[in-house]
């Protein structure tokens, strides 16, 4: 990696990933909102008061991330991590295991601290603010309170100290967390409904399933699988029967 070098320190790395991260957020929240909102005329009024809260969110949200992005590295330097960059022909279904593995680990992990952060006692203190846009827009796709943002950071820098996996799996895991999470807050639906109630497409998150997680706090919990949601009874009922028309 360029940017890797002994005598880079923490500061350096923070000032890096800050500037790419925060470059990352504007740039897939505007243009997507743009184009979902702006250029078709579908912006509502009391928006633009949620979107700066979300904003504001977000912001935080990079600094925490960058935090943790450098902390990675200098651990990295140190040879404490797990990833490795060598590849060999051989090592190619390991690779695609693990990526499998970790989104389904993450999914578990993202579901259970996040019903968690829903229980009235912490949903005040670190969950409330990512629900101030009802219903999200792209800008939300980042607004964590700093305890939730911290939570998802001590699953990724838990996994990379732990479980052996290659540079490209964990670039590839943290670019589907960015995309998912991104469509996840559209707000709107723009996959076709025959696709999300085709067999396969029961078990996968989209932004009609995560849209009514933020109109009804109690359902839908997971991050890309619907798989926890259904086996524990947190699936909406009004969702399901409406996939089950559309497949009879």
């Amino acid at each position: 990696m360029a940017i890797l070098n002994p005598q880079h320190g923490f500061w350096f790395y923070w000032f890096v990933f800050c500037g790419i991260i925060m470059i990352g957020y504007f740039a897939t929240a505007a243009g997507t909102y743009w184009l979902l909102y702006a250029a078709s005329g579908k912006t509502q009024p009391n928006q633009t008061a949620t979107i700066v809260d979300d904003i504001k969110l977000s912001v935080l949200s990079v600094v925490l991330f960058a935090f943790a992005a450098s902390c990675f590295m200098l651990c990295y330097q140190a040879g404490l991590t797990k990833v490795y960059t060598h590849l060999q022909l051989k090592d190619v279904g390991y690779v695609a295991f693990s990526y499998g593995a970790v989104l389904l680990l993450q999914d578990t992990y993202f579901y259970f601290t996040h019903r968690l952060l829903h229980l009235p006692l912490l949903f005040k203190w670190v969950h409330q603010g990512h629900h101030q846009s009802r219903p999200p827009t792209p800008w939300t796709f980042f607004a964590l309170e700093p305890t939730e943002a911290l939570t998802q950071i001590v699953f990724i820098l838990s996994i990379v100290l732990v479980v052996p996996l290659h540079l490209g799996v964990l670039v590839a895991g943290l670019i589907t967390m960015t995309v998912w999470t991104v469509g996840n807050h559209l707000g709107l639906q723009v996959v076709p409904s025959s696709h999300t109630s085709s067999w396969w497409g029961q078990w996968f998150i989209g932004s009609t399933h995560h849209l009514i997680h933020h109109r009804q706090y109690n359902r839908h919990y997971g991050l890309y699988f619907t798989l926890w949601d259904r086996l524990l009874g947190t699936e909406d009922k009004r969702y399901e029967s409406r996939r089950s028309e559309q497949l009879s």
